[in-house]
């Protein structure tokens, strides 16, 4: 018998997803939502966190999952969601911390604290707050695989929206310094940085795109992209997700060490 061909460049492993148990947060839309789709197409069994209840549960029933309610800026509520995932079916494989907002403020004469608090608390507290509650349950089956959803906006300057590119910043330092970090309880821990990809963040920005002619991605192949880590053995990676380009991690530049009198 020939054994089958392993997958190639750009191709997913997806038998390796079958019966893992997957979380995914701000699952109910954009995202999330075809995150969620292309697990439970993939075999995972999935549960789909969101405030959305009426979203999130119809997209529950598309992959024959379950949902829970969730506000990921809550510990008390992320510790909550694991706790249910490991009742509903035992335990918990992959988490992919999705969920996030638009700011809706900057830091001049428009600054808003309680849009910064919203924003913060779903984009960076979220991961934080999500990796903290699911640890004990991926080392409890032997190790797993988290991702975050950070953007392209962790990755470069965005002017236009700098407490949106600050939390997506802080996702990317996250994912670097976790993914050796979590390596030794075979915890892989990696980050998705997409560009203008479909999702409820960008609608302020859609005639802008339209006027200047920019595409937006699928919301399907950021998902994909997602799946591509998920069955890899990378750690510590932030993927860019772009038009027109093969997603692959993002090449960071080695920081300077000491000079020669310090070495001295």
């Amino acid at each position: 018998m020939t054994a089958p061909e392993s997958p190639g460049e750009g191709q997913t492993d997806s038998a390796a997803l079958t019966d893992k148990v997957a979380i995914v947060t701000g699952g109910a839309s954009g995202l999330g939502r075809a995150m969620a789709l292309a697990l439970g197409k993939a075999g995972a069994r999935v549960v789909v966190a969101d405030l959305d209840a009426q979203a999130g549960r119809e997209v529950a029933d598309l992959v024959g999952g379950t949902f829970r309610a969730c506000d990921v800026s809550d510990l008390d509520a992320n510790r909550a969601l694991v706790d249910f995932a490991q009742q509903q079916y035992g335990g918990v494989d992959i988490a992919l911390l999705n969920a996030g907002v638009a700011t809706g403020c900057g830091v001049g004469d428009d600054f808003d604290p309680a849009r910064y608090r919203r924003a913060m608390g779903a984009n960076l507290d979220g991961v934080v707050y999500g990796t903290h509650a699911v640890l004990p349950a991926l080392r409890a089956r032997g190790g797993g695989s988290i991702v975050a959803t950070s953007s392209l906006a962790g990755l470069t300057a965005v002017p236009l929206d700098p407490l949106y590119a600050a939390n997506k910043h802080a996702v990317v330092g996250l994912a670097r310094s976790l993914g050796p970090a979590l390596a030794p309880d075979n915890v892989r821990f990696n980050a998705v940085c997409p560009g203008f990809a479909e999702s409820r963040i960008i609608d302020s920005l859609r005639d802008m795109l339209t006027a200047q002619g920019l595409p937006v991605i699928p919301a399907e192949v950021v998902a994909d992209t997602v799946l591509r880590i998920l069955t890899g053995d990378g750690t510590g990676e932030c993927w860019f997700v772009q038009p027109d380009r093969e997603p692959e991690p993002f090449r960071f530049r080695t920081v300077p060490g000491p000079g020669r009198s310090a070495a001295a």
